[in-house]
């Protein structure tokens, strides 16, 4: 790959990850506009669209989707294990927990 090419792939490489950084951003307002609705099938569809954008987000800035899956277990262990409010009062982190190692057998 020449110098310029590979200068066009950084500049590639910056622009996907700043349209993605704007992606989040708009699916962030339209969950909360799909909140205000009381759409479930609105707030599935910006909710999976914000778990594939920070997925694609974390790959084009290094870090690999088994990677980022990593991570996401560790915090919800620490989470669970310093009784995060959430874990306290709804149990909600054990289950996403539970529901992630159902997913990997």
């Amino acid at each position: 790959m020449s110098v310029f090419d590979q200068g066009v792939d950084i500049a590639r490489n910056i622009r996907v990850i700043e349209w993605l950084k704007t992606e989040l951003l708009g699916t962030v307002s339209a969950l909360f506009k799909a909140m205000m609705k009381n759409s479930d099938e609105a707030i599935e569809d910006a909710l999976a669209s914000m778990v594939i954008t920070i997925y694609v987000l974390a790959r084009r800035v290094g870090i690999s989707f088994a990677q980022l899956d990593i991570r996401v277990e560790s915090k919800l262990r620490n989470a669970i294990k310093d009784k995060h409010e959430v874990e306290d009062w709804y149990g909600d982190l054990t289950a996403f927990l539970s529901y992630r190692g159902d997913k990997k057998r």
